[in-house]
C-alpha cells in the first residue's frame, strides 16, 4: 500500500487517519498535540516529530488543519510540505480555508512539481468516524481521479466543484446554511420545550414535516434526544464553535467580495461570535441552543 503522511489529527483528522490505517495504508502521523499522535500509533501508524518527518517519504500527503495560517505554514514554511516532500507527491488539503489561500498554495505546489487538490469535508465527526464523509473538491480532473482511491477510504460522496478553490467556496456555502439551520432548529426546539413539549416528540414531528433538516435529524442540539452526538456528551468532541465562527467569517468575506447578500449568514455569524465570546469556543457548534435557551 502507498505511504501516507497525515498532518492534523483533531476531531475530524484523527478518525479520518484511523480509517486509512484500518484500510492498510502505511501512515505517518503528525499533530501539535502528541496525545493525538499516540492514538494513531496504537492503531498501527508511525509517529512523526515534525511536519517534515511526516511527509518526507510520503506518496500522498493529507492535511486537516484549523485555518489559513496553519495551512500556509504547513505547506509553505521552511520545513513544510513543499520543501520536505518528494516531487510528484499527491497533496490533499481537507481543511476549510479561504479560496484565495487554497489557490495560492496550489499554485506554489504546482510550481514545485506537486499535484494538489482542496478537498474540504462535510459530515461531522460521526461521518469522519464511519468513513461516510462528503468531499467537496477543487482541482484538476486528472488529480481528482488520482485522489479518489484514498478518498474512498474516508468518505462516501465526492463532488468535483471546479478548479482550485472551488471546493472551499462550496464548503463555506454549506457551512453558512448549516449554521442558519442549527440556530433555527435550536429556536424551534426551545420554543416547544418552553410550552412543555417533550423534545423527542417535537423533534419527531418536525422530522416528518416541512421543517425537517440535517441539524434536527442527524445532529440534534437538544440533550436527551439523540445518542452519539455532541449534545449527548455535553457538547464535547464535535465541530467547535470557534471553527464555525471562522467559517462564517470566510462566507461573509466571500459574500462581500461578490456583493452577494447573505443577511441570515451575517446574523448567524454575530450570534456565534457572541456564543464564542461567552467562553464556548471549544464546545460543539450545536451548543448554540444553550445561548438561545437562556431565559
Amino acid at each position: 500500500m502507498q505511504q501516507i503522511g497525515f498532518v492534523g489529527l483533531g476531531n475530524m483528522g484523527g478518525p479520518m487517519a484511523l480509517n486509512l490505517v484500518k484500510a492498510g495504508y502505511h501512515l505517518t502521523a503528525y499533530d501539535v498535540m502528541p496525545e493525538a499522535v499516540h492514538k494513531l500509533v496504537a492503531a498501527g501508524a508511525t509517529a512523526a516529530k515534525t511536519v517534515a518527518d511526516a511527509v518526507s517519504a510520503a506518496e500522498i500527503v493529507i492535511t486537516m488543519l484549523p485555518g489559513d495560517t496553519q495551512v500556509k505554514q504547513v505547506y509553505m514554511g521552511d520545513k513544510g510540505v513543499l520543501n520536505s516532500g518528494k516531487k510528484k507527491t499527491l497533496l490533499i488539503d481537507c481543511s476549510t480555508i479561504s479560496a484565495q489561500v487554497a489557490q495560492d498554495v496550489a499554485i506554489a505546489a504546482a510550481t514545485q512539481g506537486f499535484d494538489m487538490i482542496d478537498a474540504p469535508v462535510s459530515g461531522g465527526t460521526s461521518g469522519a468516524a464511519s468513513a461516510t464523509l462528503t468531499f467537496i473538491i477543487g482541482g484538476k480532473n486528472a488529480v481528482v481521479e488520482r485522489a479518489k482511491p484514498v478518498l474512498e477510504k474516508m468518505g462516501k460522496n465526492f463532488f468535483h466543484a471546479g478548479d482550485h478553490g472551488a471546493g472551499q467556496i462550496a464548503k463555506i456555502c454549506n457551512n453558512m446554511l448549516l449554521a442558519v439551520l442549527m440556530i433555527g432548529t435550536s429556536e424551534a426546539l426551545n420554543l416547544g420545550v418552553a410550552y412543555g413539549l417533550d423534545p423527542k416528540v417535537i423533534s419527531n414531528i418536525i422530522s416528518k414535516s416541512s421543517g425537517r433538516n440535517w441539524a434536527l435529524e442527524m445532529y440534534n442540539p437538544m440533550p436527551g434526544v439523540m445518542d452519539n452526538v455532541p449534545s449527548a456528551r455535553q457538547y464535547s468532541g464535535g465541530f467547535g464553535t470557534g471553527l464555525m465562527v471562522k467559517d462564517l467569517g470566510l462566507a461573509e468575506e466571500a459574500a462581500l467580495a461578490k456583493k452577494a447578500p447573505t443577511p441570515l449568514g451575517s446574523l448567524a455569524r454575530q450570534l456565534y461570535q457572541l456564543h464564542d465570546q461567552a467562553g464556548n469556543r471549544s464546545l460543539d457548534f450545536s451548543s448554540i441552543i444553550q445561548m438561545i435557551g437562556k431565559r
